[in-house]
């Protein structure tokens, strides 16, 4: 009965069916070899532990539409960047999973900045959208959760279960775990040869664009009346952010296809 009722809401629909696209295009990503060509390259061009680490982190802000499609993007890509520069696999999800809900909660476009707006009741006085920016700067668990980790991987400092798990990988032992329970798993992607970069950065960069726009359309932007034709933050307070994700995740699929 429960079920029945959150899917009986059409924003959590909406939200649903976003982030089913969101994972098609990630899986759409890797079939084409996309990922796999992006880490090749990032992998010729960062040359310490550091370095891989610091370029896991800002991938990892670039892509802040939602948290689940920047963990699944950036796991895919930078697994050849940090396999070649042994670092864990723990320390890599460590630090993709500390990257993406903090930037998302901060992002004025994500799926978080429209879950947040939504929780403004109906006929409320106060802009769901302007009270998300308002707080943006206070929100100190997601500034300082990225701030902690630009600082460990500038000092490659680690401490507890994680630093057991990185001094064994600077041995060669990526996993740890005796049990290898995810050793091959990312088997598939490293297997596709026939991709490039564009295939992985075009398909992010027209899901970006397409998002905005779907936002902005269902906040009334492209409308032109008296009555909806207004600045761009006007639209992102005013939008259907479900809807407008929704609209945006489908175009952008379309183009990936």
């Amino acid at each position: 009965e429960m079920m029945t009722a959150k899917l009986g809401d059409g924003w959590n629909v909406g939200i649903l069916i976003f982030l089913v696209i969101l994972g098609i295009m990630v899986s759409l990503m890797n079939k084409a070899g996309g990922s796999a060509s992006f880490g090749k390259w990032a992998a010729n061009k960062i040359k310490t532990r550091a370095g891989a680490q610091l370029a896991t982190v800002a991938l990892g802000c670039l892509i802040f539409i939602d948290d689940y499609f920047n963990c699944l993007t950036v796991g895919s890509v930078m697994l050849p960047v940090t396999d070649k520069h042994k670092i864990s696999r723990a320390k890599l999800s460590y630090i993709i999973d500390a990257t993406a809900a903090p930037v998302c909660i901060i992002a004025p476009i994500s799926s978080w900045a429209a879950a947040v707006t939504s929780s403004v009741p109906d006929g409320s006085s106060i802009n769901g959208f302007v009270m998300f920016l308002e707080t943006i700067p206070y929100n100190f668990y997601a500034l300082l959760t990225i701030t902690m980790m630009i600082t460990l991987a500038l000092l490659d400092f680690d401490f507890g279960p994680m630093k057991i798990h990185e001094d064994n990988a600077k041995k060669g032992d990526l996993y740890t775990t005796p049990e290898r329970p995810f050793e091959g798993a990312d088997d598939e992607s490293k297997n596709s040869t026939k991709g490039k970069v564009a295939d992985l950065v075009i398909p992010v960069i027209a899901l970006i664009i397409c998002c905005v726009s779907g936002l902005l359309y269902t906040g009334g932007f492209f409308t032109g009346s008296s009555d909806y034709f207004m600045d761009v933050m006007g639209a992102f307070a005013d939008c259907d952010a479900p809807t407008g994700l929704m609209y945006g995740s489908f175009l952008a699929l379309l183009f990936a296809f």
